[in-house]
């Protein structure tokens, strides 16, 4: 096709331009269904509302790809119905043309078209634009054939947000999953636990993250602690997450030692296929009768709030898990007695910096604050001290948050 422009290109794009720019960032915001297809009827409903009038376009048809076919999935604004179903061949000149171009336009006397195929579907001279990745093909009535350049300009910039605007979705909806898969690898609960009072939280900088804890019944007697830090966050970080959740609980329904689990996942992360990442995790194991031993591998050290106000911390270990594939651990040991309390945190909680203007800019929480922290309110439950630890990190202006970060607390109970 040839067209030549009837009034002066350079106002006429500009102006259609600054229409599309409005269009595209209606788009941007539009609220959208959870399946594509009916995203994508809003999405060209709103743009033929929008330029329809300015572009001579009266509705259209959105094909679906069912190779080696896209059927007819259903019509929109003013253009005839026809029977939803309708399948066009791949191989169909106009649709090789839109998946290699982006965009077309087609006249009604286009030797390419098939006349009784058009003629089901109702079309005439038409502006086709390829979105979801080949997914859909839509196809717009253009009932002014002196519109066809601006149209086929204006469909193009339109195409690439609408593009935008279903892949950002779709990312959306598998983080959305991702976040299901793993919320559910975090315990639903505290796990009763003789005279102990356990209680933890994990918040993620991004929709999933690179913090992890756990509780492992390991017996009536034992309950296995863990808490654990990817490096990075985000949705690499959250796979990583995936490993080590499986590799210690595989390790522990095998029956394997603690040091003999560690070493084997540490293995594991070595050998990974997710993009390179390094795990600090502490692991250890509570008895009935307050022991506790743990393996430490380079992850901040948790500490011991003894009753007597003193502190230790759990530092006995080993190295970061991943970049030593023949790397060994030992055990520590702490006994806890009535009124004691563990707290096991992430860097992500004594690294998070003040913010909001108040004191200095950039000085971190730091572990002294979290130690103070938790002497000021050790007389509360678990659940109600791990509320307060948190509560305090926000009222030093530690709010905006530049890691994820998780708290566990562990109380002996007195009496």
């Amino acid at each position: 096709m040839t067209t030549e422009a009837t009034t002066s290109p350079a106002v006429t794009y500009r102006a259609l331009v600054e229409q599309v720019e409005q269009v595209a960032r209606t788009i941007e915001i539009a609220e959208v269904a959870e399946d594509d297809a009916p995203t994508v009827q809003k999405l060209v409903a709103s743009v033929t509302r929008a330029l329809g009038h300015v572009l001579g376009l009266s509705g259209g048809r959105i094909y679906i790809r069912q190779s080696p076919h896209y059927r007819l999935w259903t019509t929109f604004g003013s253009a005839r119905a026809a029977a939803r179903g309708i399948r066009v061949p791949e191989s169909y000149p106009p649709i090789g043309q839109v998946l290699r171009l982006g965009a077309v336009f087609m006249e009604a006397e286009h030797p390419d078209l098939d006349r009784d195929l058009e003629a089901q579907l109702g079309a005439g001279a038409f502006a086709v634009i390829e979105v979801g990745d080949g997914e859909y093909l839509v196809a717009f009535d253009v009932t002014d054939e002196s519109t066809a350049d601006q149209a086929l300009f204006a469909l193009s910039l339109l195409r690439n947000a609408i593009n935008q605007r279903i892949r950002r979705e779709r990312i959306e909806e598998v983080l959305r999953e991702a976040r299901r898969i793993q919320g559910s690898l975090f315990p639903a609960q505290s796990p009763p636990f003789g005279r102990f009072e356990i209680a933890g939280r994990s918040v993620p900088l991004e929709t999933v993250g690179g913090d992890f804890f756990d509780y492992i019944p390991v017996s009536d007697k034992i309950l296995g602690l863990a808490i654990a830090d990817v490096s990075g966050h985000g949705l690499p970080a959250a796979l990583q997450v995936r490993d080590v959740y499986i590799g210690l609980r595989m390790g522990m329904a095998r029956d394997f030692k603690m040091v003999r689990t560690v070493e084997r996942l540490n293995q594991i992360i070595h050998q990974s296929a997710v993009s390179p990442r390094f795990v600090s995790m502490f692991y250890g194991e509570l008895e009935t009768d307050g022991s506790f031993l743990y393996v430490n591998a380079g992850h901040p050290p948790p500490f011991h709030l003894a009753v007597d106000d003193t502190v230790r911390d759990l530092e006995e270990g080993g190295p970061l898990l991943g970049p030593l594939p023949r790397a060994t651990y030992h055990r520590g040991y702490v006994r806890l007695v009535p009124g004691d309390v563990l707290v096991f945190h992430t860097d992500g909680i004594t690294d998070a910096v003040r913010g909001g203007g108040r004191g200095f800019e950039g000085e971190p929480y730091g572990r002294e604050r979290l130690v103070a922290a938790t002497r000021r309110h050790r007389h509360l439950g678990a659940a109600e001290l791990l509320r307060a630890l948190f509560e305090d990190l926000e009222e030093f202006g530690g709010r905006e948050a530049n890691d994820d970060r998780t708290l566990v607390v562990v109380k002996l109970a007195e009496g």
